[in-house]
């Protein structure tokens, strides 16, 4: 009979106690990465596991396997925690990267405002208790050319908040094909069930008309709904109200007549994207009394729910048990607040990083690609090639942007590369498409670069 190693565990006796695996040199750097309470949840959660399978006979079991299960398990932990990623994917507006990216100047400028103690709801004039945000409001008001102006923590919140206090429990009027799913599941039926509306589908999928709306109003109708189909196209034959015709319907039955935007954006983008996006002043100007949309979208700022219209329309929201449950703190306030500064003052191109980032030509993004080649040394089964981005965010589905790519031929085996790039500090998060593996650069600021080099030249002789 051979002898039993000191490295083998052959019942669950043998199994270290916890903590002598915590003091284990080899896992000190493992056990750093993570608070020591989760860290050793861990080690026992694993141990449990390692002890039931040698009891079971399902494994074998060595104090080396184990300390190498511990550390990878810590590792993916500590890759769970919010990290800064390189966007390589062509999606400009990634909903699992963080949305719009936040730019230094914003984040610089608001820092001052946000460490410490702020006057986030207090009157320094009169030195008495003041209006949260107010000075936000005012702006986002100015902005979308409405009378009034709030904000709460994001466009599902602000359009549930909406129909709680204007449906009064009664229907809401809303096309059939504007039914739509937003991310993460949420479908704007179930919100409006939730808000304590009734629902009231009108016309078909494809097809709805003024009639339809009118056909369907009645003394139990509180509101008409209108939905920006932002994350999907209809094309074909298919027909839809516009929302000045809907506001005039609103008129002459007197009812409220609600617009979400959805993404929401300010400017034209027609000359950037060769797409024109509703914007919200046109929301506002076609004479809805309420109009709802995102803050980390196609406005380039941080997740929240901005509301514009009638100034007694958003008295009664504020007014509203709910609206505490929604509001936003002083560092989301902070950050609009110098968003909206940002537009209002015409630098958007330059000071946000959404739009500069979009700004760039493709011909820019080419003499970027070169100059990665050049550096790498051009290798074989690397290109830059033509490609075609999105916005994302349930942006303009249908606008293809023209860019460029990082491309990683054939001969490279692409799901490979696609986990070592990930694995890679900062991650650089690129994509597959026709068995080849993509770098987009459309997302990827020029301070990024040397990043990029540096992690080709990690992954690529070894991939």
């Amino acid at each position: 009979m051979s002898k039993k190693t000191e490295n083998e565990i052959t019942s669950p006796r043998d199994f270290p106690a916890v903590e002598e695996i915590l003091q284990d040199k080899t896992l000190a750097p493992y056990i750093a990465l993570v608070p020591r309470p989760v860290a050793a949840d861990t080690v026992k959660r694993i141990v449990a596991a390692a002890k039931s399978n040698l009891s079971e006979k399902t494994g074998s079991v060595t104090r080396t396997s184990l300390v190498n299960t511990i550390q990878t398990a810590l590792v993916r932990m500590k890759r769970k925690e919010i990290s800064r990623v390189i966007n390589g994917t062509g999606i400009i507006v990634h909903t699992n990267l963080g949305r719009a990216p936040l730019s230094e100047a914003i984040f610089e400028a608001v820092k001052k405002t946000v460490v410490g103690y702020g006057n986030i709801e207090f009157d320094l004039e009169e030195g008495v208790r003041g209006k949260r945000g107010e000075a936000c409001e005012t702006y986002l008001a100015h902005l979308a050319g409405a009378e009034r102006a709030t904000i709460v923590n994001n466009c599902a919140a602000a359009l549930f908040l909406i129909l709680n206090t204007f449906s009064g429990r009664r229907d809401v009027v809303i096309s059939r094909g504007e039914l739509v799913q937003i991310g993460g599941g949420f479908r704007i039926p179930d919100i409006l069930k939730r808000s304590g509306a009734k629902l009231k589908e009108v016309g078909t999928t494809n097809i709805t008309t003024l009639a339809d709306y009118e056909n369907n109003l009645d003394d139990k109708t509180a509101l008409i709904l209108k939905v920006h189909k932002s994350n999907f196209i209809q094309a074909g034959f298919s027909e839809e109200v516009s929302l000045k015709a809907l506001v005039a319907l609103g008129k002459r039955y007197h009812l409220p007549v609600i617009n979400d935007l959805g993404s929401g954006v300010f400017i034209s983008t027609r000359e950037i994207l060769g797409y024109e996006e509703p914007t919200v002043q046109q929301s506002v100007r076609a004479g809805a009394d309420l109009t709802c949309f995102s803050g980390d979208k196609m406005l380039g700022g941080v997740q929240a729910g901005l509301i514009v219209g009638r100034g007694e329309f958003i008295q009664k929201i504020k007014k509203n048990p709910l609206f505490r449950t929604m509001r936003v703190d002083k560092i989301v306030f902070s950050i609009i607040e110098k968003m909206l500064t940002i537009y209002l003052n015409n630098t958007h191109l330059t000071d946000i990083k959404l739009w500069s980032l979009l700004a760039v030509p493709e011909a820019e993004l080419y003499k970027r690609g070169k100059a990665v080649l050049a550096e790498l040394g051009k290798p074989d089964g690397l290109s830059i090639e033509a490609t075609r981005v999105f916005i994302g965010g349930g942006a303009l589905p249908e606008a293809a942007i023209p860019s460029v790519g990082l491309v990683f031929d054939k001969n490279h085996n692409a799901e490979n590369l696609i986990k070592k790039f990930r694995s890679h500090q900062p991650p650089v998060i690129g994509r597959i498409e026709n068995d080849c593996f993509i770098i987009d650069l459309k997302a990827i600021d020029i301070e990024d670069i040397p990043i990029l080099i540096k992690a080709v030249k990690t992954i690529l002789p070894v991939s």
